[in-house]
């Protein structure tokens, strides 16, 4: 497990939890395992039965957390004071339509904080086998919000040496991303560094999109 990397994007969000957020696709509960040191209320998401199952048991002793099914695109709505996503819109035909579904799970003002795989191409066999239809770039994602109706707060890419092995090992190398020695390397090392030099400056490139956005308020 790619402990500092997940730390590093668990530190995305942070700020702009509030009081009960929300994530979609939570998977297994790591990121949000994460997040519930700084918010003592939260609901988690699945689409998979069975994801929703091992939420409930890793949970079940932390009365703040309930878990619930939801599918992208959506109609539900909710008064969430954050709904997070990450690695989810690349693998919706209907991005666009996932995001209005964020929007309408936050109240006027609360945030919409989304990772999403970056540069087309990057785009290899690694994506393919795990179900991405996309990757974004800076543009494209800010696209895809304003179409939502979100107002963007930042934008940017992270883990710009990141890209580089992963286009080497997945796009060239033509490997599968798992564990081993260079995912062990990457986290120890690759990951660290990496963040440390982008508190100074937002890198031209990345692996990744952070987008932190806002429901509008209204009149």
């Amino acid at each position: 497990m790619a402990v500092n990397h997940r730390k590093w994007f668990v530190s995305f969000a942070t700020p702009y939890l509030g009081e009960h957020p929300v994530e979609v696709s939570a998977g297994l509960g790591d990121y949000a395992a994460e997040w519930l040191r700084h918010t003592s209320k939260m609901t988690l998401t699945e689409a998979s039965s069975e994801r929703m199952v091992a939420l409930k048991e890793r949970f079940a002793d932390n009365p703040g957390v309930s878990v619930r099914e939801l599918l992208l695109p959506s109609d539900v709505k909710a008064d969430h004071s954050a709904a997070i996503s990450y690695n989810v819109l690349e693998h919706i035909d209907d991005d666009i339509g996932g995001l209005r579904t964020m929007r309408s799970l936050v109240r006027p003002g609360g945030y919409v904080i989304t990772v999403v795989p970056a540069f087309p191409f990057a785009m290899g066999p690694a994506d393919i086998a795990t179900g991405h239809v996309r990757r974004y770039t800076k543009k494209t994602m800010r696209a895809a919000l304003n179409a939502a109706d979100l107002e963007i707060v930042k934008l940017h890419y992270a883990n710009s040496l990141g890209l580089i092995g992963y286009y080497v090992s997945t796009c060239l190398l033509k490997q599968m991303p798992g564990p081993g020695p260079m995912v062990k390397f990457y986290d120890s090392t690759v990951a660290p560094m990496t963040r440390l030099m982008e508190r100074a400056f937002n890198p031209p490139f990345g692996q990744s999109v952070i987008s932190i956005a806002r429901r509008p308020l209204e009149s």
